[in-house]
């Protein structure tokens, strides 16, 4: 969205002729599966403000692509390759890890930018698997998620009434304890819940 870099990139985009194609937008209203055929990978320095809702979108078409190389801002990348039961686990570690295998490769520190930003930055790895870790709908899922980490210190008994369906059925339907909170579940878990709240309605 920024036009001072079209000058920039276009000097590459000369300096190389037919290797290096320009668009010009909003990344976030753009579908870069439709720039290339398949196949397809994802070379990245992700603005940092926008990275998870970026990362979010690009999961609804995941399988068109090869791979994923991002680099985030390292407070993001812990979360998403974060387990169960640590501080980092939340939702974006859920709905990541259901569709890819995400890796952190090395971290870049400040000092390797002009002008250097307050925060280290760690490049990652995506690599979509063939299928889903555990049967759900994303829509479900994200629901679910949103949920359970809105209140996070709070037990799933309480978390989950935003739902607006009775929550002891759907606990009850997986096997989840009322008590438990959402930190604890698994990837599994969280996409049984998802199934659960599809049979409910």
């Amino acid at each position: 969205r920024d036009p001072r870099c079209l000058a920039a990139l276009g000097e590459l985009a000369a300096a190389y002729p037919g290797r290096l194609d320009i668009v010009a937008g909003d990344a976030l209203a753009l579908d870069p599966a439709a720039l290339s055929p398949a196949p397809r990978k994802i070379v990245a320095n992700l603005p940092y403000n926008i990275a998870t809702a970026l990362l979010i979108g690009w999961l609804d078409r995941i399988r068109d692509y090869e791979n994923l190389t991002v680099m985030l801002q390292r407070e993001v990348a812990l979360r998403l390759v974060a387990a169960p039961k640590t501080a980092a686990y939340g939702r974006l570690s859920v709905l990541v890890q259901w569709l890819v295998r995400p890796r952190i490769l090395f971290d870049v520190p400040a000092g390797a930018f002009v002008p250097p930003p307050r925060v280290t930055s760690s490049v990652v790895a995506l690599q979509p698997r063939p299928e889903p870790l555990a049967a759900a709908a994303k829509p479900l899922l994200e629901r679910v998620t949103t949920a359970a980490f809105g209140q996070r210190r709070k037990m799933l008994r309480s978390s989950l009434k935003t739902l607006g369906v009775a929550v002891a059925p759907l606990l009850a339907a997986t096997g989840i304890a009322p008590t438990a909170r959402a930190e604890e579940l698994t990837v599994g878990q969280f996409c049984a819940l998802a199934r659960a709240l599809a049979a409910a309605g």
